[in-house]
C-alpha cells in the first residue's frame, strides 16, 4: 500500500476592493511613495472597509472562490481550520463562523495563530490529519483583516500591513507530492518586539488605553527585520540541505510577504534566480496569514505537476518555519 502524503488540490483567494496607495499615504504620514518603495517593496494594499465586516468575511470570500473553482461540495469537507491573528470576536471561533457560512455543515473547525507563520503551521497540522488517514478533505484558510488595529498615523506599521485571504484544500495523494518535510521554530522571547499589547488578557482595552492608541500593533522595525533575514533564510537553506537540494532543483520560493528585502535575502541564501521566486507584496504588502496562500492563488497557472516549493515564514512571537513541497497537479 502506498504511503499517504498530503496534497494542495484547489486554490481560492480574495482581497477588497479599495486599494491604499503610497500616494494615498503620503496625504497621511510623512512618507512617500519612494520611501516606502525603496525599504519594503509595497506599492499598494487592500483594505476592508466596510462597517462590521471582519476577517471572517474575507475567509469566506476565499473558501467560496476555491468551492467554486473545484466544484466542491461544501458538505464533503471534513475541517476547516482559519489561521489568523485577527479573529472577528474574543472567544467566538472565526473558523466555526465560517464553516458554517460556506455550508462546510459536517466539518469540525478552529482557529490557528502563528502571526505571520500562521499558515504555514497550518500546513503542518492540514497534512498531519490527512497523513494520519482521519480525514479526507481539509480547507485550510489564511485570513486578516490588518487594518482592524493598525494605527494610520504610524508610518512605522501602516505602510506594511493589508488586508486579505487565501483558502487551499488538503487531500490525501498515493504519488509522493504535497508535504515532504518541515522546519518549524518558536521563540517566545521575541514577543515585545511585534504585537499589539493592550486587548489581550494580560492586558485588558480600558478608556485611558484605548485613548492613548495602545490597542494598534507595535513594530520594534530594526530588531524584527533583523531577526526575520537571519532565520528565514536560515530554516530555507536548512531544509534544502536536509533534503539534498539544489537551487536547480527548486521550481519556487513561496516566501512570506513582509518586505522585498527580507524576500531576497531568503532567495540570496539558497541562490536561487529572481524568476523562481514568487512574489505579491507591491500589490498586497504584508497580509499576515494570508501572504502564502495568495502568493499561490496569483501564481497558481505557473505551477506544473512535480514542481519543487520552498515554503518559508517569519512572524510574531517569535515563530518562523520552512516547508518543502511538491506540487500535485497541472494548473
Amino acid at each position: 500500500m502506498s504511503k499517504i502524503t498530503a496534497a494542495i488540490t484547489a486554490v481560492g483567494g480574495y482581497v477588497p476592493d479599495f486599494i491604499l496607495t503610497n500616494k494615498i499615504l503620503e496625504t497621511m504620514v510623512e512618507t512617500n511613495d519612494e520611501w516606502i518603495t525603496s525599504r519594503t517593496g509595497i506599492k499598494e494594499r487592500r483594505i476592508l472597509k466596510e462597517d462590521g465586516k471582519g476577517t471572517s468575511f474575507l475567509a469566506i470570500k476565499a473558501a467560496e472562490d476555491l468551492i467554486q473553482k473545484k466544484g466542491l461540495d461544501p458538505k464533503e469537507i471534513d475541517l476547516v481550520i482559519v489561521c489568523t491573528a485577527s479573529p472577528d470576536m474574543k472567544a467566538a471561533s472565526t473558523a466555526a463562523y465560517t464553516a458554517t457560512q460556506i455550508g462546510a455543515i459536517n466539518a469540525f473547525s478552529y482557529d490557528l495563530e502563528a502571526a505571520c507563520s500562521s499558515f504555514l503551521f497550518g500546513m503542518s497540522t492540514a497534512a498531519a490529519y490527512i497523513e494520519a488517514g482521519r480525514y479526507k478533505k481539509i480547507l485550510l484558510i489564511g485570513a486578516d483583516k490588518n487594518s482592524s488595529f493598525i494605527n494610520y498615523k504610524d508610518r512605522a506599521t501602516c505602510i506594511i500591513f493589508g488586508d486579505g485571504a487565501g483558502a487551499v484544500l488538503f487531500e490525501p495523494n498515493e504519488e509522493g507530492l504535497g508535504l515532504q518535510d518541515e522546519l518549524l521554530r518558536s521563540n517566545g522571547e521575541g514577543r515585545e518586539f511585534l504585537q499589539a499589547t493592550y486587548g489581550g488578557s494580560s492586558y485588558p482595552i480600558n478608556k485611558d488605553t484605548f485613548e492613548e492608541g495602545k490597542h494598534y500593533v507595535f513594530q520594534d522595525g530594526k530588531t524584527v527585520f533583523k531577526n526575520a533575514v537571519f532565520n528565514m533564510a536560515d530554516v530555507a537553506e536548512k531544509i534544502m540541505k536536509r533534503n539534498d537540494l539544489t537551487n536547480d532543483d527548486i521550481s519556487w520560493l513561496a516566501a512570506h510577504q513582509a518586505n522585498k528585502r527580507i524576500i531576497d535575502a531568503t532567495a540570496n541564501r539558497i541562490n536561487l534566480e529572481d524568476d523562481k521566486v514568487l512574489m505579491n507584496i507591491e500589490k498586497y504588502g504584508n497580509t499576515t496569514s494570508a501572504t502564502l496562500p495568495l502568493l499561490l492563488f496569483d501564481f497558481e497557472s505557473k505551477f506544473k505537476k512535480g514542481d519543487k516549493i520552498i515554503f518559508a515564514a517569519f512572524g510574531g512571537g517569535f515563530t518562523w518555519g520552512s516547508i518543502y513541497f511538491k506540487w500535485a497537479y497541472n494548473s
